[in-house]
């Protein structure tokens, strides 16, 4: 699962993508999915990596709590009550108007300014979404010239997951494309929650897309969007690769 003996590319953008209808598709609605966005080989790679070679902590925030990420060897040091306490402030913000999400996660940007795992294939994919290739997709895309920056992190979302509705406003960091790139390999039930969705001003649902495998969701920012709850009969996590495309470095 590396790419230093050239035997498998981590991210070989699909050369058949249509650039020029994708572009007028993201142009209607501000938002696209993509699917197909990386070769077969690269897509099946970043899946083997997130299933078998990431350790996943846990990312959280309960209204006005900060957002925290608490990486395994962190949690394991807690203390029940501790645990528990975050599972009740979750609860508390979601049964009234406050923000909140918990899902499984691995934060790219920090791992690689603080080196937690030198040398691991995530490293690399930080670079590859910062490199040309994607970000010249990107740009011809959005028609957006100005993007200069990725950010990322991978993201698992299991049993109980789930991402609040929120719309992402944070002009003043740059912040101009959000996206998803799906990585579960399976056949995702519709009933498993984990979709990506939309929302008019009366919270009503616009649009969702699906988690498809190998699938890049993209949209402009701000939009009103949530990650919807992924309940415990669901059999399997939504893996994915997220962040938001800067117009400054």
């Amino acid at each position: 699962m590396a790419e230093a003996d050239d035997a498998i590319p981590l991210f070989e953008i699909n050369p058949a993508l249509d650039r020029a209808a994708l572009s007028g598709q993201f142009a209607r609605n501000r938002r696209l999915q993509i699917r197909d966005l990386l070769t077969s080989r690269s897509a099946n790679e970043l899946y083997a990596i997130l299933s078998r070679a990431t350790e996943w902590g846990l990312s959280w925030q309960a209204g006005n709590t900060p957002a925290e990420h608490i990486r395994p060897s962190d949690m394991a040091q807690r203390s029940t009550e501790e645990r528990q306490s975050v599972g009740r402030q979750l609860m508390q913000a979601m049964q009234g108007n406050d923000y909140g999400f918990a899902y499984s996660a691995y934060p790219m940007v920090d791992a690689y300014k603080e080196g937690w795992h030198p040398g691991h294939p995530l490293e690399l994919l930080l670079e590859h979404i910062n490199d040309q290739p994607f970000l010249d997709l990107m740009r011809e895309v959005t028609g957006i010239a100005e993007l200069a920056k990725a950010d990322g992190q991978a993201t698992l979302y299991g049993n109980g997951n789930f991402l609040s509705r929120h719309n992402d406003s944070h002009v003043a960091e740059g912040w101009r494309i959000a996206y998803v790139l799906n990585l579960t390999r399976q056949e995702w039930r519709p009933d498993w929650g984990g979709y990506l969705v939309f929302y008019d001003d009366d919270g009503d649902i616009i649009e969702g897309f699906r988690p498809r495998f190998n699938a890049l969701n993209i949209f402009a920012v701000p939009q009103w969007h949530s990650v919807t709850y992924v309940p415990n009969f669901s059999p399997m996590g939504r893996y994915a690769v997220t962040g938001w495309l800067r117009d400054r470095i």
